[in-house]
């Protein structure tokens, strides 16, 4: 299991907006909107969605097709997800990328990604 590196510190008022604390995760994310495809990294996740690093994050509000292998995890996990944060890495220790919540997640990638943050919590 990876676990990243890099963690960094978020305004309180989007940690209350939030539904559950992110774990540091460090797994590559393919990703498209309507007409691109992209391929980066996400540097941590929750149950409801994840952060992926880029230095071209897309707008508020895109609506994106992602897909992910989890750690231990046999079967790619595809679900759509809306970018609800963008950050551009101008605060200090802040990482560009985005914030995006998950949107149809089947019922066995939410409890393989539940399991996963669970055990990555427990772990610490």
């Amino acid at each position: 299991m990876e676990k990243a590196i890099l963690e960094f510190e978020e305004p309180e008022s989007l940690n209350d907006r939030r539904k559950s604390e992110r774990v540091d995760l460090l797994v590559r994310v393919t990703y498209q909107s309507v007409d691109e495809l992209f391929s980066e990294f996400a540097r941590n996740i929750n149950e409801g969605g994840l952060f992926i690093e880029t230095d071209a994050p897309k707008e508020l509000g895109t609506s994106l097709t992602l897909q992910f292998m989890l750690p231990g995890g046999d079967d790619a996990v595809e679900v759509g997800g809306i970018v609800v944060r963008v950050s551009n890495g101008d605060e200090a220790g802040e990482v560009p990328g985005m914030g995006v919540e998950f949107g149809n997640l089947n019922s066995g990638a939410r409890e393989c990604i539940n399991e996963l943050v669970r055990r990555l919590r427990t772990n610490g």
